[in-house]
């Protein structure tokens, strides 16, 4: 669990400003003037309208604030009021409807403490272990503990020596030891059969067959029935635990349903079937939690990719560190092979790096002194020393980590629909079987017995878990998806959206071009060759800082060059500097008109060269012009295709938004097949021209850099920056991020977006004709409870299975 306290100074004008992080817990450690944010792991959750029904209940505590839970990543946030509230009474409520608590990795300890995690045993129960919290708590230099009942671990911030603290758990009747690894970040993986509610499964199901067998060999009534029985007491243990938990905290979930459902099966001595029920229903929901887990695998993947220790050069020492140690400026040793634990920039050696978890990227990319690099990439070739710019919780992989698990927290509108619609349905569908069980017999005169008993199959079939489970099960799919690939998507409104977009503007400078402008032509005209011309042009402008002359020098090579003197920067027209006796020039047209030279026999070379959209200069001396260089920002090598491939997608227009001039715009517009160019553009401007677009067109993207388009994407339906792989700027602003440079993930979106929604409008349709078909099936008697329970649980596992698909990649 993680926990982060907000301290008030009582008069209630600071807003909580002062935040300071708390190593796991605190709870007993803290004032009545303190709130806490808690992140609880639930493991077990298989239904969004069951998580709905815990997050509700916690609300509903005494002390608590406010409760979020996320049931794709299976986290339930909560603030509460410590004075007035436990973690211990949390997790009281969690389990109380048959779930697990588990631990997550939590802040760094204050300044002057540190974090110590221990295996507590001989606890058994939670009451005992909060009154052993507050005991270590009372313990002078403990600043915040917290002990997790369910887990047995206990994570404690202090300054004292450990031995006092294991003296205090031991006076109290426990044994502690201190674990050697940290708190594991998820819920134990053990076998996905022996987990408690499994194992009941497996139970009531043999016991089930026991009893089918026993009816069918005509055995014994009474012992038959008694096998029926122990097989609803096992196999829906956990099942009326939840109904009845609900229950007792004003919500009713399908567990609820199905407790009156199998209870009233009992009742009409229905045994076998309310056995059978109970059976299918648990295994339904056994596979669920199991499919489930396998969606959340996108994020538990993610956190085990960074290394959790490295090898940390300090002091001429080399020492293998764990990350959490390490700190801004440590240089980290890193070998062929390995994996990068740490955020930072290469300050020795050459290599080739796989950033193909971060970034997306199929091919490894070249790294030097001077690059950066980021935790959980792999270094291929040669050993690697980087200096260490950002703690762990900070690295690049973790916020992709957090904004992953936030973005599948955020509801697509598709969703939002389904949860209106399912908080209505369970109490409609309760009313409805009331009716179904009284009109019939008290207007119509109709056996009671037999509409009983088809209110009792109304109530099974109608669970929504099928219903409501079609769309989130699909959303976390792909936001993994994307994920894997290189593409940070913010939420499920963002992906829905990307499916819907009619036109999509582009940045130029930086988005479709390289951002970086390159030599492309040396034409001397006399005097010189195009060698000795260039490196002359280099001399003069290698003391420049104008992007144009960088590019010049960097295409000449900047060693070697002939010497000068006396360097003048000319502001809107070029540079002189003086060389082998008279002065050298480099400039625009302007500077040579000054200069009194007659252009006329460049004119047409020089307006080929603009036509093609590049930035022509002239180098010559007051007497000769010796010749033009042309430069221009290159496209990205697959601008072309990526263009071509959103158009293929649907998209009716791909417009380009500058504010280079018009002849360049139009240049680069025609190389990549643009239906439009817009030119001369202030970034108030980009953002009116989208707004234009939106009411030709409908839904507009905008991709740019994440930071200079800033009016233009916030103006977007959907505002996408690209290559923005540790930037922190750029990562929050846009809705969806492209980690790399690829502009090809911009028509995989669009593919997964049409894809996404494609499911989850198959899973809704698939879900709502299945329970209309049984529902009418229902009231002619055609339909039995184990046949609407494996209906019900069919349904879910199928609209399960089918939004998965996702994870693999879309074609």
């Amino acid at each position: 669990m993680e926990k982060q306290d907000d301290i008030h100074c009582g008069c209630g004008c600071c807003g909580g400003e002062a935040a300071a992080a708390v190593s796991e817990g605190g709870v007993a450690a803290l004032g009545s003037d303190k709130l806490i944010q808690a992140t609880f792991l639930v493991d077990g959750l298989d239904c969004a309208d069951c998580a709905a029904k815990v997050e509700k209940a916690v609300r509903r505590l005494t002390g608590v604030v406010d409760a979020q839970m996320n049931f794709a990543a299976a986290k339930l946030k909560v603030n509460y009021d410590a004075a007035r509230l436990a973690d211990v009474d949390i997790e009281n409520v969690i389990t109380g409807f048959g779930y697990r608590v588990g631990v997550s990795p939590a802040a760094q300890a204050a300044p002057g403490y540190q974090k110590t995690v221990f295996r507590i045993s001989g606890l058994d129960c939670a009451d005992c272990a909060a009154k052993l919290e507050k005991r270590v708590a009372a313990v002078s230099g403990v600043r915040a503990v917290q002990l997790n009942f369910g887990t047995g671990n206990m994570a404690v911030e202090h300054s004292c020596q450990i031995r006092e603290i294991i003296q205090a758990v031991e006076q109290a009747g426990y044994e502690a030891v201190e674990g050697s690894e940290p708190a594991t970040a998820a819920v134990d993986k053990q076998a996905w059969w022996l987990k408690p509610r499994m194992l009941a499964t497996l139970v009531s199901g043999v016991l089930v067959a026991g009893g089918m067998v026993m009816d069918w060999m005509a055995v014994n009534e009474q012992a038959t029935i008694t096998t029926y029985v122990l097989a609803m007491l096992i196999g829906g243990y956990h099942v009326a635990k939840s109904g009845l938990y609900g229950l007792k905290s004003m919500t009713m979930d399908t567990n609820f349903l199905m407790v009156i459902a199998v209870t009233g099966a009992a009742a009409i001595g229905e045994w076998s079937e309310g056995a059978t029920v109970v059976f299918l229903f648990s295994l339904g929901n056994a596979l669920q939690a199991y499919t489930l887990d396998k969606t959340r695998d996108s994020i538990r993947a993610l956190m085990e990719l960074a290394p959790r220790e490295a090898l940390v050069k300090r002091d001429g020492e080399e020492l293998r560190l764990p990350v959490e140690a390490i700190v801004i400026g440590d240089i980290i040793i890193v070998k062929p092979g390995e994996r990068i634990a740490m955020d930072g920039t290469v300050v020795s050696g050459m290599s080739a790096v796989n950033q193909a978890a971060i970034t997306g990227e199929s091919m490894p990319v070249e790294k030097q002194a001077g690059s950066n690099v980021y935790a959980g990439t792999v270094n291929e070739q040669g050993a690697l020393e980087i200096v260490v710019d950002k703690l762990a919780e900070d690295s690049t992989l973790a916020k992709i980590m957090h904004m992953v698990e936030e973005a599948q927290a955020k509801k697509a509108p598709l969703q939002q629909m389904v949860d209106v619609f399912a908080k209505y349905y369970t109490p409609a569908v309760i009313l409805a079987a009331v009716a179904l069980t009284l009109v019939p017999t008290f207007v119509f005169h109709e056996p009671f017995d037999v509409w009983f008993y088809r209110a009792l199959v109304l109530l099974v079939i109608s669970c929504p878990c099928a219903l409501v489970i079609s769309t989130p099960v699909s959303i976390v799919s792909a936001i993994g998806n994307a994920s894997r690939n290189g593409v940070l998507i913010k939420g499920g409104a963002y992906l829905e959206q990307m499916g819907k977009i009619r036109a999509v503007a582009f940045d130029k400078t930086g988005t479709l071009t390289v951002g970086k402008p390159k030599v492309t032509d040396v034409l001397p005209v006399a005097g010189l060759t195009a060698e000795e011309m260039l490196r002359t042009a280099a001399a003069v402008e290698k003391w420049s800082e104008h992007p144009l002359a960088q590019a010049i020098v960097a295409h000449a090579g900047n060693h070697n060059l002939p010497q000068v003197t006396n360097f003048q920067a000319l502001v809107g027209r070029g540079a002189q500097a003086e060389f082998d006796g008279q002065t050298v020039y480099v400039g625009n047209a302007r500077l040579f008109e000054e200069l009194g030279h007659e252009l006329t026999a460049l004119e047409n070379d020089w307006a080929l060269l603009e036509a093609q959209g590049k930035t022509v200069m002239l180098v010559g001396t007051d007497k000769d012009v010796y010749g033009m260089i042309a430069v221009a920002d290159i496209l990205r090598d697959n601008s072309t295709e990526a263009v071509a491939a959103i158009k293929a997608t649907g998209v009716e227009q791909v417009v380009m938004l500058t504010g280079d001039n018009n002849r360049v715009a139009g240049a680069i517009a025609g190389k990549l097949g643009l239906d439009a160019f817009y030119g001369e553009l202030l970034p108030a401007d980009k953002a009116t021209t989208l707004t234009n677009m939106a009411s030709q067109y409908g839904s507009v993207a905008m991709v740019g850099d994440g930071v200079n388009d800033a009016p233009a994407l916030a103006t977007a339906d959907v505002g996408i920056a690209m290559g923005v792989a540790g930037s922190d700027t750029a990562l929050e602003t846009a809705d969806i991020a492209l980690l790399s440079d690829d502009l090809s993930k911009l028509s995989y979106v669009m593919r997964l977006s049409r894809k996404t929604v494609s499911i989850i409008k198959q899973n809704i349709s698939f879900s709502l004709g299945v329970k209309l078909l049984f529902v009418v099936a229902t009231f002619f008697g055609f339909v039995n409870l184990w046949l609407a329970v494996l209906a019900d649980t069919g349904a879910a596992l199928l609209v399960t299975l089918n939004g998965m698909r996702l994870v693999r990649e879309i074609k």
